[in-house]
């Protein structure tokens, strides 16, 4: 960013915008987390083992020395009532895992109604609640029953989460900073996963992984209580309620000698402005959704389209093949094999802790991500999506020969550039897609679909892939056959991106991308 650019920025942004999206990405934030949060865990929680033999065991020691002579009396009572691990095979701990994203699934479908009735602070407040309700039933459940319940409410909690709060960023950072804090989302999402890996470094003894879930209780209250401070997003309140009230809250958002008359002229039109509803979007450039709006505004003036609509109309077929195509690919390439099941994973094949590699992971997962943000606006979408395909694919099938010959260190050094390579593209690109592929009238029944798509590719992930890994090392001796299949995925994924998927850099509405004349 150019110096004149940060001095922009910096008169652009008052310290209560700052407030309310360090509040707000709080959501994404316990999304991240919940995703990884039985991945350092999960051979003490299924009983497999009884402790990592690292510095969890001397913290085990240490706290066991300290509390001893506290906890002796109702020792029987505690450990009867809430038992240190729950006996699971491998079948059982994936459905598990796997019920987050279909808890997910529900939420993203579900919020985006309440969201655009109720309004974004009220579905925000919704997600606070389901991951405060669900952390409980996990952090208590003695059973695998129990637990799934527990991350099906997490989930819920999740999915909507990922819909509401780009949408809700976006609506109140400033125009030109919106592609900067639309990447807040990703970030938050990735220190999530940060935090529950360093958290099940530490405490993965004993019963000490519920301290892991309960930390869960605490982010979701803390995200409750912040949200009483948050104000209604100005647009919505513009679209429904009184444009005299989104005036003054975006006049309290933006600080008291902004000028915000640019940004409120459409609201003094009697015309409904159109919401931003895409669910991970990152409306980098504001003006590419004005100008598609305009390609279909004698036809459909500001209505919004449904998603069976969207299907039948040719015009927008393809353009929702190639979202949702983007998107399956995101997850097919193998990145959650890695963040819910690296310890497990490379346990006995890596040279060092495989729980203190799934930090490392998780901390060049984040780094990579800010890092590479620009690249889709640099390099193009398309571009950015072929690199992080091939870099993946290659990598997938490098860390399948390495694990199968047992190299250890190249495997080691393979995981990192596996994960480096997804933060270049099919990290940020595929929540860009979907807004500048079709216009504003559409945008919201794609990227819902997209988000849909998004998560059932997860759950076949999160479901089927310890199954899978298990039977092909049964069948062919060995392990790492697994990461085979990822690159044929990666082949195939990299093939639909170079046929189906046109560049949008550039471009100033959906028309132009596809090379079309305006359709009146």
């Amino acid at each position: 960013m150019s110096s004149s650019g940060l001095r922009q920025c910096i008169r652009d942004v008052s310290p209560y915008l700052i407030l309310l999206v360090a509040i707000s990405t709080l959501g994404p934030l316990q999304f991240g987390f919940h995703l990884a949060e039985l991945n350092a865990p999960q051979d003490v929680v299924s009983c497999r083992v009884r402790q990592y033999h690292s510095v969890s065991s001397r913290l085990s020691a240490a706290f066991s020395y300290v509390s001893s002579a506290a906890s002796r009396s109702d020792q029987v009572a505690t450990s009867s009532a809430l038992p240190d691990c729950i006996p699971m095979e491998d079948a059982q701990f994936a459905v598990v895992s796997s019920m987050f994203t279909l808890g997910g699934l529900i939420g993203a479908l579900g919020s985006g109604p309440i969201a655009s009735v109720k309004g974004r602070l009220f579905a925000m407040r919704l997600t606070s609640l389901f991951y405060i309700v669900g952390s409980i039933i996990e952090t208590l459940g003695a059973s695998v029953a129990m637990l799934a319940v527990g991350r099906v409410f997490s989930g819920v909690g999740a999915g909507a989460a990922t819909v509401i709060v780009p949408i809700y960023i976006s609506e109140v950072a400033p125009p030109r900073e919106r592609g900067i804090f639309g990447a807040m989302t990703q970030v938050s999402i990735n220190v999530g996963i940060l935090v529950t890996q360093t958290m099940g470094f530490f405490l993965s003894y004993g019963s000490a992984w519920r301290w892991i879930l309960a930390a869960g209780v605490i982010i979701g209250a803390v995200q409750g209580l912040g949200l009483l401070l948050v104000p209604e997003s100005p647009a919505w309140l513009a679209a429904n309620k009184s444009a005299t009230q989104a005036r003054r809250v975006l006049q309290r958002i933006r600080g008291k000698h902004y000028d915000i008359g640019e940004e409120t002229a459409a609201w003094d039109d009697s015309a409904v402005v159109p919401e931003e509803e895409g669910l991970l979007n990152e409306p980098s450039v504001p003006g590419l959704r004005r100008g598609s709006n305009a390609s279909r505004a004698s036809r459909k003036n500001s209505s919004h389209l449904g998603f069976m609509e969207v299907v039948r109309d040719p015009l927008y077929r393809p353009a929702l093949i190639a979202a949702v195509g983007v998107m399956c690919a995101q997850q097919l390439c193998g990145i959650n094999s890695i963040i819910m099941y690296s310890v497990s994973l490379l346990r006995d094949l890596l040279p060092i802790n495989s729980a203190l590699l799934t930090i490392i992971i998780s901390a060049i997962n984040l780094i990579t991500t800010v890092a590479c943000s620009p690249l889709p606006d640099k390099l193009g979408r398309k571009t950015c999506l072929l690199l992080s395909i091939f870099g993946q694919g290659t990598s997938a099938l490098v860390l399948a020969l390495s694990i199968l010959f047992e190299t250890k260190i190249l495997s080691a050094i393979v995981v990192l550039f596996f994960v480096a390579f997804f933060a270049v593209g099919l990290g940020p690109v595929p929540f860009i897609l979907a807004s500048e592929l079709v216009g504003q009238e559409a945008v919201g029944a794609t990227q819902s679909a997209c988000l849909g798509a998004n998560y059932v590719a997860t759950f076949l992930v999160a479901q089927f892939f310890p199954i899978i890994n298990v039977a092909l090392n049964e069948r062919f001796g060995g392990a790492g056959w697994v990461y085979f299949i990822f690159t044929a995925l990666a082949i195939l994924c990299g093939l639909f991106v170079l046929w189906r998927v046109p560049e949008t850099k550039g471009k100033k509405d959906a028309d132009e991308v596809w090379g079309r004349t305006r359709r009146l």
